[in-house]
């Protein structure tokens, strides 16, 4: 079955970094379109960034252009985020998904302090 596993969250200063990490399996990793999303407290859950199946594009929200950098290892079916110059308003549960499917993993929590 289709799962995610995302990893690399945790407690960091406004202006610090973190790099996540996204396992995947049950499907054929290297020809989707995958993408993190994150969901903060009370707020819906929204799409942060998305990277091509070969990984030649990528597209990010505004918020975040120019301080998270989108990856992907295929060979390892493996997704990243690395997330610079960190934001109190980055705060949230991340998670990774690939497109179209509808399956989604546990998250991984990131809290920024100002």
């Amino acid at each position: 079955q289709v799962q995610f596993v995302e990893s690399g969250g945790g407690l960091v200063q406004s202006g610090g970094s973190l790099r996540l990490s996204c396992a995947a399996s049950g499907f054929a990793f290297e020809t989707y379109i995958m993408s993190w999303y994150r969901q903060a407290p009370g707020k819906e859950r929204e799409l942060v960034a998305s990277i091509t199946s070969v990984g030649d594009s990528t597209n990010y929200q505004d918020s975040v252009q120019g301080r998270f950098t989108i990856s992907r290892d295929n060979a390892k079916n493996t997704l990243y985020l690395q997330m610079n110059n960190l934001k109190a308003e980055d705060t949230g549960i991340y998670y990774c998904k690939a497109w179209p499917l509808e399956y989604w993993g546990q998250g991984t929590q990131v809290t920024v302090s100002s």
